[in-house]
Formats: C-alpha cells, sequence, structure tokens
C-alpha cells in the first residue's frame, strides 16, 4: 500500500464544500466525502443555524446522524408531528436515528449554533417535509445513569 497517497488526508477549512443538499434554516458543508477524502461509508461536514432561527423539517432517509455541538445551544424536535423537544450544547452529541423527522432549531438569539456532523453514509439524502410545528412540544429528558433527574 501506498501510505503516501493513501494515508491521512487533512481537509482545510477553506475546502469545504457548499455544494450539498440543504434544509432551509440551516448551512451545510461537506468536509469529508469521496471526492475529496476519498471516503467509502462515511460523510462528515459541518452544519450552521444562524441566531433564533429554525430548519425546515426534513430527515436523513436510512442514514444515521451524530453532530457534535462546537458553539451555541441547539434545540432539536422529532416525531410525526415534532412533538418531542430536547436540548443540546458545546460539548453534547446528538444521535438521529434513520427516518426521524426532525427539525433543528437556535435556542438563541445572540449567537449561532455551530456542530460537526458526521452521516454513516456518502449518499447526501435530505427528505425536507411538510410538518407544522406544534407549539408546545413536549421535552424529553433522558434519564439513564449518565443522566441522573
Amino acid at each position: 500500500m501506498d501510505w503516501k497517497t493513501h494515508g491521512i488526508r487533512i481537509v482545510r477549512a477553506n475546502e469545504l464544500d457548499l455544494n450539498t443538499p440543504q434544509t432551509p434554516g440551516m448551512t451545510r458543508a461537506a468536509a469529508i466525502t469521496h471526492a475529496v477524502a476519498g471516503a467509502t461509508k462515511l460523510w462528515a461536514g459541518t452544519v450552521v443555524v444562524e441566531p433564533d432561527a429554525r430548519t425546515g423539517p426534513h430527515h436523513h432517509g436510512e442514514l444515521e446522524t451524530v453532530l457534535y455541538v462546537v458553539r451555541g445551544r441547539a434545540r432539536f424536535r422529532w416525531g410525526e408531528k415534532l412533538e418531542y423537544f430536547a436540548e443540546a450544547g458545546p460539548g453534547d452529541f446528538i444521535y438521529v436515528p434513520p427516518f426521524v423527522p426532525h427539525q433543528e432549531m437556535n435556542a438563541r438569539a445572540d449567537m449561532p449554533v455551530e456542530a460537526v456532523v458526521v452521516r454513516s453514509g456518502q449518499e447526501p439524502i435530505v427528505v425536507n417535509l411538510e410538518i407544522e410545528s406544534p407549539e408546545p412540544p413536549t421535552e424529553v429528558r433522558w434519564i439513564d445513569s449518565g443522566h441522573p433527574v
């Protein structure tokens, strides 16, 4: 194996690709793709949700998605009618299972939410949905050994 040309690949911040499916209210930029880095099983990039903004409801088909919040306060709604919600801040990870209808929101009016996104496949699946946001949604709190009451 020629490790020099088939080894580690650094994708610089100024090399991110905005030519990826978008959802109203957020900006996605691809970093780790087959075209950019030679990846075959993963997709990774960034997402920014502007202050006090919300995305349109959507899902990512069969893909699993993980987000890592770098900056800001993210609020997520999910469910058939977006009836559930939870919030995440810097250092938190969010897991979105396949086909889950969801909506990202910025819970703050003074700064953007910035997150790193990793998906389980190369296909840029974004299915935008026509779902009205409920008011008020039901907050879901994870209660387990790592998240006590």
